[in-house]
């Protein structure tokens, strides 16, 4: 990473130049997110993990850079234009927008009305109009008519346009222009000739007659218009005041030390008046639609990331052997037993409901279960039937202490469905596969979800239209660190877990399984060099995120990095005692001076972190799961009526406010302006996802089946 790069980085984000350089020598290294955030806080100068993903976003930005540079460079220089000057200035930029501005003037193009001026041989009347060189145009123009060019109209018209084009591709014009755009313009949508009777365009009925500054829009709006506009139902332009555009360009265009003649200004004020009209506007407009859609993209992606973190880190009731149903109505309830690991026992289908309405057998079979299986929770989803299904087995005399829930179902189709979910269980169909994974989501969210692509999870924004890349950079970052913030037991976890730790994927998540069928648990971390293709610069990506219980060495349970048992161990040595006294004695612990140990690469950071840990040896930092119930009064949208207060669960959150399970189908929204009496710059600093809450409804619309929702009583 050049000096440039990192300058410019550090600028950015408002750290020291050399936080930077040292993050970007560590990914040269090979090294990963999480490991550069925990462990080479000396290095870093302790920037958190959100900072050392963002330092990785511009580290891989401007390698594309790069890229593009050589590319540029490349094409002018077979074009034979390439100037020294012209070399530096590509080198030296920073912003794709300017690089590309840089370019155009030598972009090939298709042939242009200027091109054709050229080819006529009026350049040099452009030139010379320019720079109001002779009498007048007219009598300069005189000097070009040929067989191709007629008359002096013809002359000045392709002069006009050589001079249209070339202030189309001055950079300082352009810029100014998107200055301008981007404060000024207005977002006008209209609904597209013949399309507001089309039933698809009726989630579009807002934006048939819309207008909105651009810099005032919100991100879902920005979304909503633009994909109504790439699906044809709407047309939508920005507006500006000409009159300020056309000042802009004047003011770049004319030196204002010279004198120019009206004949010349003349000229040059058609001009530009049509290089605004015909070149300026429709580029312009596009990279200002394509800027907003890009900060849009930002935000909803934020959005996305942070309630993905929150799901993924929802609190895990723990190793219980449970059971899980799919709830359903005419296919009966699929009823799947697992053992405390997660591990498929027995599965049964039941048919409580209408219309087979079987209740005394299911009852029977759930009992039966539930005794045979030693069931301590059950787990039902939450879709279709779930609230009859979860009433249902609320009255059987269930043991003392079996505990009932409700759980999500996002996604849970999707994986049933899936290759993983195929390879899984090869002999069930996805019914018993998708009950399967409504229990182990009980057990362990994370290590469930992370089977599943985090956009079926239903916790975003628009996900499908914004810039998928990014979105897939930031998902992947969000899994990847709650992954290894929450640590992953090696013996225990599947391979679709284990390809998350840091520094491990898919191939030697695979290698890491097949070796403990052949070999059984490991009993130390160190056990991990002898896995295929796993070699010590992996060892030290993944080696502090995965624990060992129980293991030989008790740190191997905790997030000490095994390059800092020697460490440890002297600590110990020097008070007297083990490693493993040290870690349960907090007196001891208290008494160590810290600062004995800085030197050699280690600081306070990361001596802090150390006996963090010791206290704390494989504790789950997630919090623990709460019982829920939801309000008996309802079962369908008929029975919600304005003014009830009921108890929720959060189930996402976007730009424009939050969306609450009440235990019904429907979900009801608490719009933005709903969560309090002060103004809520993010819904996300209000609410989390799974956040247990009292909503008052204040609108239900039944024709729209749409509830609305308020925190504010």
């Amino acid at each position: 990473m050049t000096d440039l790069y990192v300058n410019h980085i550090a600028s950015l984000m408002g750290v020291k130049d050399w936080q930077v350089r040292h993050c970007c020598d560590l990914f040269d290294e090979g090294a990963t997110i999480p490991f550069v955030s925990r462990y080479r806080k000396e290095r870093t100068g302790a920037l958190d993990e959100t900072q050392v993903a963002e330092v990785k976003h511009y580290y891989l930005l401007f390698a594309d850079l790069d890229k593009r540079k050589s590319a540029i460079v490349k094409s002018i220089e077979e074009q034979g234009k390439l100037t020294d000057e012209l070399r530096h200035s590509i080198e030296n930029e920073v912003n794709p927008q300017t690089l590309e501005d840089i370019y155009l003037p030598y972009r090939p193009k298709r042939k242009t009305r200027a091109s054709v001026a050229r080819e006529k041989g009026l350049e040099p009347l452009a030139e010379a109009i320019l720079s109001c060189k002779g009498d007048t145009p007219e009598k300069i123009a005189i000097k070009f008519l040929n067989k191709e060019v007629s008359d002096i109209d013809d002359a000045l018209s392709g002069a006009r346009d050589i001079i249209a084009e070339r202030i189309s591709e001055m950079i300082p014009v352009r810029k100014d222009l998107r200055d301008l755009y981007l404060k000024w313009g207005t977002v006008v949508s209209k609904v597209a000739k013949g399309k507001d009777a089309e039933e698809d365009a009726s989630n579009y009925r807002n934006w048939f007659d819309y207008s909105e500054r651009i810099d005032r829009m919100p991100s879902h709006r920005v979304l909503a218009i633009l994909r109504g506009n790439a699906q044809g139902v709407l047309n939508v332009k920005v507006d500006v005041k000409e009159d300020y555009a056309l000042e802009r360009i004047s003011r770049r265009v004319y030196d204002g030390s010279k004198r120019y003649p009206y004949p010349f200004k003349e000229q040059i004020n058609s001009a530009i008046d049509d290089s605004y009209k015909r070149l300026l506007h429709p580029s312009v407009e596009n990279e200002t639609l394509k800027a907003a859609k890009e900060k849009a993209d930002l935000e909803s992606i934020k959005v996305f990331g942070e309630n993905l973190r929150q799901l993924l880190l929802a609190p895990p009731i723990g190793q219980k052997r449970t059971l899980a149903i799919d709830p359903g109505f005419r296919t009966g309830c699929k009823v799947v037993c697992l053992d405390e690991q997660g591990n498929l026992l027995h599965n049964d289908t039941i048919y409580p409901h209408p219309p087979v309405s079987e209740k005394v057998m299911a009852i029977k079979k759930i009992s039966q279960m539930v005794e045979a299986y030693k069931i301590e929770v059950i787990a039902i989803g939450n879709g279709t039937a779930g609230r009859e299904t979860e009433a249902f087995i609320k009255k059987i005399a269930l043991p003392q202490g079996v505990r009932v829930f409700s759980v999500s179902e996002d996604g849970a189709s999707i994986y049933s469905a899936s290759p993983v979910a195929r390879e899984e269980f090869p002999q069930y169909d996805v019914t018993v596969r998708g009950a399967v994974s409504i229990g182990r989501r009980l057990m362990d969210p994370l290590a469930e979800l992370v089977k599943i692509d985090p956009k079926s999870i239903g916790v975003g924004q628009y996900q499908h239209d914004v810039d998928q890349t990014l979105l897939k950079e930031t998902l992947d970052n969000t899994v990847e660190s709650c992954v290894n913030s929450v640590g992953v037991n090696l013996n225990t976890a599947s391979k679709h877990l284990l390809s998350y730790v840091s520094g491990i994927g898919p191939v030697l998540a695979q290698n890491i399984v097949d070796y403990r069928k052949e070999n059984g648990a490991f009993a130390k971390r160190a056990d991990l060099l002898k896995v295929k293709r796993l070699g010590a610069k992996v060892f030290e990506q993944c080696a502090g995120f995965l624990r060992i219980p129980d293991g030989d060495n008790p740190l191997d349970n905790s997030a000490v990095h095994p390059e800092r048992y020697a460490l440890v161990e002297k600590m110990a040595s020097d008070a007297g005692v083990t490693v493993s006294e040290l870690m349960k004695d907090e007196t001891r612990r208290a008494s160590i001076d810290l600062s004995v140990y800085e030197g050699d690469g280690v600081g306070m950071p990361t001596l802090n972190d150390i006996m963090g840990e010791l206290a704390k040896p494989g504790r789950d930092p997630r919090s623990t799961y709460k019982v829920f119930e939801f309000s008996e009064e309802i079962r369908n949208i008929e029975d919600v009526k304005v003014g009830m207060v009921l108890p929720g669960i959060v189930t996402n959150i976007t730009a424009f406010g939050a969306f609450v399970d009440i235990g019904i189908k429907q979900n009801g929204l608490i719009h933005v302006s709903r969560m309090s009496n002060k103004r809520v710059s993010s819904p996300s600093d209000i609410l989390k996802i799974h956040q247990q809450l009292e909503v008052k409804v204040v609108e239900v619309d039944l024709e729209r089946q749409r509830i609305g929702l308020s925190l504010i009583f």
